[in-house]
């Protein structure tokens, strides 16, 4: 797509200039819903919503920088400061909330919770860490020198638990006519926050490479759904292919950490992999793509036979991007409680909107909507194999359906260091001469 170094075009009914400069990448200007946003009729509205989604952005002050560009002509120079300043608020703003879960206050609601049967509290389980150090298949201490706090290496069978999870995943969505795409780990700034999360102020989960000499900063991605909405930025796609459902493995980066006992080991990291699902629709289908990742993410858990929480999240847990959003938890009885394994979300045209996608019916054009969710986080789907399959004798069953990928293998036995040593008798016999 070619940009033109400085055009300027004005919409009617919402005194909005858009102004468009040549850059590094070809990202189009994001192109937020200002007929609904700069509307005084809905300030309530948004207001309650803000409020809902933990204050993320700022209404009043994105609608009064509005007025002070309709007010009396300003110079070029300052209404380029105050679109700027614009749109930088109006990119702040979270996404609307699905009416359904608009009262949920604080917390999620339980939509389903299956195999139940398997929550077994009759014997003691161990945790995560302390199996691993007992059957030697991996380590997380004394990293300093190499790639710090929060950095784990797996060896031997918990490698190889680890590729079978991700061969399953991939398997199970290439049968659903999931696309796999490779992706790049190092996206521009731009990407990330199109996709609602911030890489600007001392508190954010991003990473950023430094030595850019002022040009576009580059960053970690977080999540291989940046990669996959940034592959579809500035396309217009043909209502008739939709929806395109994608997905990605990928090494997965955040600058979070936390001090929480329960979060302690590998359950928090700075680093992990991931199997993502991503799908770019028309409008009126990401609400049934949304039901479709939910379902296919129950069939995974599932089939593993892990006792877990089918949750619709609450407006608080949404984050800026999603409409809607579904968390799974599955119980970890080593730690003796729930942990977050999976989600999906609509994300409506938040994304789209920032990115440029759109959907072509015709000769109408409009914004795509966007979905993403889990299939397999790897790290925590390991606490909650090993936590739920360990065994008395200090082994690990390995789930039936991840056993082809193993070479059969149905068991995790511990792994020795060194190998055992055998006195035996030598005869020495003297060389004669």
């Amino acid at each position: 797509m070619f940009l033109p170094k400085c055009v300027a075009t004005v919409r009617p009914g919402s005194c909005i200039i858009r102004r468009m400069s040549q850059r590094h990448f070809n990202l189009p200007p994001a192109c937020f819903d200002t007929d609904y946003l700069l509307n005084p009729a809905n300030r309530q509205a948004i207001e309650a919503n803000i409020q809902h989604r933990k204050g993320i952005g700022d209404i009043q002050l994105v609608q009064r920088i509005n007025e002070q560009l309709c007010a009396a002509p300003q110079s070029e120079s300052e209404r380029g400061t105050l679109q700027a300043q614009l749109d930088a608020e109006l990119a702040k703003l979270p996404n609307r909330t699905h009416p359904a879960v608009v009262g949920y206050g604080t917390e999620p609601r339980i939509i389903e919770r299956y195999n139940e049967h398997a929550k077994r509290t009759d014997r003691k389980y161990f945790q995560f860490g302390d199996i691993c150090k007992r059957m030697n298949l991996y380590r997380m201490e004394n990293l300093g020198n190499f790639t710090g706090h929060r950095s784990y290496y797996l060896t031997d069978e918990l490698a190889e638990l680890e590729h079978a999870l991700i061969c399953y995943a991939v398997e199970s969505l290439r049968q659903r006519n999931f696309q796999l795409v490779t992706v790049p780990d190092v996206l521009p700034g731009r990407i990330i926050e199109s996709c609602g999360m911030s890489v600007h102020g001392e508190r954010n989960q991003v990473y950023k490479l430094h030595g850019r000499d002022g040009r576009e900063p580059l960053c970690l991605s977080g999540t291989s759904e940046m990669a996959l909405a940034g592959y579809l930025a500035g396309r217009v796609l043909p209502a008739d292919r939709l929806p395109q459902k994608l997905m990605a493995v990928s090494r997965c980066y955040r600058a979070e950490t936390s001090a929480l006992q329960e979060e302690k080991g590998i359950y928090r990291v700075h680093q992990f992999t991931k199997v993502e699902m991503f799908a770019v629709c028309q409008p009126g289908q990401s609400a049934t793509v949304l039901e479709e990742f939910r379902a296919i993410e129950v069939q995974l858990f599932d089939q593993l036979g892990l006792h877990f929480l089918l949750l619709d999240m609450p407006p608080c847990e949404l984050g800026a991007p999603a409409y809607r959003k579904y968390d799974i938890e599955a119980w970890m009885p080593g730690r003796a409680m729930y942990g977050e394994i999976s989600s999906c979300s609509d994300c409506t045209d938040y994304q789209a909107r920032r990115l440029g996608i759109r959907v072509r019916t015709g000769q109408e054009e409009t914004f795509a909507h966007t979905v993403n969710g889990t299939a397999c986080a790897i790290p925590r789907m390991l606490i909650a194999l090993l936590e739920n399959f360990q065994n008395e004798d200090y082994t690990i069953t390995v789930p039936e359906v991840l056993r082809r990928y193993m070479g059969g293998k149905q068991l995790l036995r511990r792994r020795k260091v060194l190998p055992e040593l055998k006195l035996t008798k030598r005869l020495v016999q003297e060389d004669t001469f």
